[in-house]
């Protein structure tokens, strides 16, 4: 009954809720969009052979380098043509769209699997999680910030669940041209046995590495064969805001653990979770929960995973609220990204660079990866208690 009631305002709640943003975000000229001032202002040098040699004196922590293959400096060579202001408008209403789109995508999958047609109770579902994802720290900050990491999400995440294997693998193969990391997704291929769809994968990436060197040889020689993998290019390993077991455990031991054997066991433990987790997932035929457990795996081990990268926690809630798996560890995650806590954490940290701190600010930096370990480890027993409950 609560949930019908809820449902029927969910446009005027998803209108109010936008708007609310609005205000907090105030007057467009304000807006500071960090990241994707490096994207709009960085982003031409890829015509000058520079893309990697000039950064952006934007903040006083560090100047901010362009850490993207030269692919996606060119797919933002469209948005540096538009004005500054322009360009921060047309980034915030895409990036609200793909928040609809993300929240869409996993709904769409929660009710095939109940066999229901996506229908209009789905779709004002859809507006009614959206409203409320919106205020979930990794969404704010993705948008706080101007990243990419909606547009990437909600296009890899609706590639992956893609019905023909060509549309789902160059999907993901293009995502991982952009950036990296969706090349984990390959893995949920594999699983799955859609090899078809992790060859289209490889052919699509690869497809991204030649244009890039069309467009500037000297860039994707330097990037792929140079910084490639320089983590500490990218920002700091150590800082709060960086979830990955290579940030956690970094703070936790006072120093960067880069590979070492903590890490390495650190990593070893979730390939064993994230193995029995995705195991359970394709023998139960779930696709959510599959592609959650390997978007999760990613998270953990990537050398930095910034707190605005945990956006698959929201499709992870969808999952655990609408297939009713667990009420608890779905309201743990939702406390954990809507509390704020990574930016309470922020702010009370030395520094950005300094990595050693007090224990009780380096257990509380655990949030995101240890939940994602426990979630990792639930999994299993969640769909086997849902095939007990309904056998058929």
């Amino acid at each position: 009954m609560i949930e019908q009631r809820a449902l029927r305002f969910a446009p005027l709640l998803l209108v109010l809720s936008v708007g609310a943003y609005a205000w907090t975000l105030g007057d467009p000229a304000g807006w500071q969009m960090i990241d994707l001032k490096v994207y709009w202002s960085l982003a031409p040098n890829l015509l000058t052979g520079e893309l990697y040699s000039i950064s952006m004196p934007f903040t006083a922590d560090f100047p901010l380098p362009f850490t993207y293959p030269p692919f996606a400096a060119a797919v933002f060579l469209p948005l540096s043509a538009l004005p500054w202001v322009a360009a921060k408008i047309v980034w915030q209403v895409l990036s609200l769209v793909c928040l609809w789109w993300l929240v869409r995508t996993a709904l769409a999958l929660v009710a095939a699997r109940r066999g229901e047609s996506f229908d209009g109770t789905w779709s004002r579902r859809a507006l009614l999680w959206t409203a409320l994802a919106l205020w979930a720290e990794p969404v704010r900050k993705t948008l706080d910030f101007g990243q990419i990491n909606l547009v990437l999400v909600a296009g890899v995440f609706a590639a992956m669940v893609a019905a023909r294997q060509s549309v789902a693998g160059l999907g993901v193969g293009l995502g991982a041209g952009l950036k990296l990391t969706p090349a984990i997704s390959a893995l949920y291929f594999l699983a799955t046995r859609r090899f078809a769809a992790a060859a289209w994968s490889v052919a699509g990436f690869a497809l991204t590495v030649a244009l890039g060197f069309l467009a500037s040889p000297a860039d994707s020689w330097r990037y792929w064969f140079e910084l490639l993998g320089a983590a500490g290019r990218v920002g700091p390993v150590g800082s709060v805001i960086n979830q990955s077991l290579r940030g956690a455990l970094s703070r936790s031991l006072g120093h960067d653990v880069e590979m070492s054997w903590p890490w390495l066991l650190a990593v070893a433990v979730s390939v064993v979770l994230t193995a029995l987790a995705l195991r359970a997932a394709v023998r139960a035929a779930d696709t959510l929960a599959a592609v959650v457990v390997v978007q999760l795996f990613g998270l953990l081990v990537s050398p930095i995973s910034w707190s605005h990268h945990w956006l698959w926690v929201v499709p992870l809630v969808l999952w655990l609220v609408h297939d009713r798996r667990d009420a608890v560890l779905a309201v743990v995650w939702v406390v954990a990204t809507g509390s704020d806590l990574i930016t309470v954490l922020i702010d009370s940290q030395p520094s950005i660079w300094e990595i050693p701190r007090p224990w009780p600010l380096a257990a509380l930096g655990w949030v995101y990866p240890a939940l994602a370990l426990l979630t990792l480890a639930v999994v299993p027993k969640l769909l086997r208690d849902r095939v007990a409950v309904h056998p058929g």
